[in-house]
């Protein structure tokens, strides 16, 4: 969709293009991309508590050439933003996640696979993205988790990503308002009601009769997707405790990282296990209403780490500045979630390298403008803090 002069020069921005995706999705799709739990205070405080936080420049510092790579457990990555796990890509373009995995892998980035993924954690393999991580959970069925676990290791992946924060699904309002639901129920009546999104709807007519959770099936069992969605909701184990780190630990050899950090201490506890990185997040919002930003949560947690392993923050990310930010508090990169959708929604693959492209530009200019010639010059010093 991104070919036309018109269309590009309105993708100028990553709420443009937020705005772009939703003239082009169905409302029910567009909202269960874009909204959150609860009341969404969460979801919009991940967005602006970065405003609490201003930028106090040095431009003298003579940044005239500026380098935006960095190292991430042994592999430089072309700019401080790599892909996040999100569920169901495969609703907003056809093989949805191939697609914004081929984007990552054009512009140099990382990409993480969700569990919940439509293409297969062996199809992601075949588009031989680096670093490519996976996305797990703890399961009722352990014996499920390290099935995960095998075949993300066989297929190459670089490092896998235990979500805390999902145990039991959160209170997501406007799916309820939409009757959205997982599986979505795509009955003649929604035919009848997205037929205005025609351009969506044709391009995935195909797509729309094969839409399954991936990862979740096995052979000679039931592809059904409303099978599937069961069997997902009944693994999720409410009683996960410190002991399933521990477990998964012995089990996974390669760099292991908890997202869902949020308290200090609990990122104390997995430095103590030997996790390899942690993600500040609180799932974009999506969760549990009225916790705390991952922003806010962020300097608490750089300071029980005291840089001994990786920090990334996610959730909030529109703007390169926000990278700045979030970088100059102490996190080593971001990750972005609801933007890869709403470029993989009016574009594919350049669809999300577009909004890649916007990042990296953005986040250029700010370090220039700062005064800044790489990532690891990126330092406390260029907050302005009020104290």
């Amino acid at each position: 969709m991104l070919k036309s002069e018109s269309l590009e020069r309105k993708a100028y921005s990553i709420d443009s293009i937020r705005k772009l995706a939703r003239s082009e999705l169905p409302l029910p799709i567009f909202d269960y991309a874009d909204g959150g739990a609860g009341d969404e205070s969460t979801l919009r405080n991940n967005r602006f508590d970065f405003d609490k936080y201003s930028l106090i420049p040095q431009p003298l510092n003579g940044a005239g050439v500026r380098d935006l790579s960095l190292e991430i457990f042994g592999q430089r990555i072309s700019l401080p933003v790599m892909i996040g796990p999100t569920g169901l890509s495969g609703l907003f373009w056809p093989d949805g996640e191939s697609e914004i995995a081929k984007a990552a892998k054009a512009m140099g980035t990382g990409f993480c696979l969700s569990h919940g993924s439509v293409c297969t954690i062996e199809d992601i393999a075949a588009v031989d993205i680096s670093p490519r991580w996976m996305q797990v959970f703890i399961y009722k069925d352990r014996g499920f988790t390290r099935e995960f676990c095998e075949r993300a290791y066989r297929s190459g992946f670089d490092a896998l990503v235990l979500t805390i924060d999902n145990q039991i699904p959160g209170k997501r309002e406007r799916d309820l308002v939409n009757g959205f639901t997982i599986p979505p129920n795509f009955s003649l009546q929604s035919y009848i009601k997205m037929f205005p999104k025609y351009k969506w709807l044709w391009r995935m007519r195909s797509a729309l009769r094969h839409i399954t959770f991936g990862n979740y099936t096995r052979l000679g069992e039931v592809e059904e997707l409303s099978v599937l969605a069961s069997r997902m909701a009944d693994l999720l184990d409410p009683q996960m405790d410190w002991s399933d780190v521990e477990w998964l630990r012995k089990i996974w050899k390669r760099p292991l990282l908890i997202k869902g950090i949020l308290h200090p201490d609990d990122a104390t506890k997995a430095l103590d296990l030997g996790v390899d990185g942690v993600i500040v997040s609180n799932h974009g919002g999506r969760q549990l209403d009225g916790v705390v930003s991952s922003i806010l949560a962020l300097e608490e947690i750089v300071a029980r780490i005291e840089a001994k392993i990786p920090i990334f923050l996610d959730g909030g990310i529109r703007r390169g500045s926000d990278v700045i930010k979030a970088i100059a508090l102490g996190a080593d990169a971001c990750l972005i979630g609801r933007p890869q959708l709403w470029g993989v929604a009016i574009g594919g693959q350049a669809g999300v390298e577009k909004v890649l492209t916007i990042l990296r530009e953005e986040i250029d200019m700010a370090m220039a403008l700062c005064g800044v010639s790489s990532i690891p010059e990126i330092s406390r010093q260029l907050i302005y803090d009020l104290k």
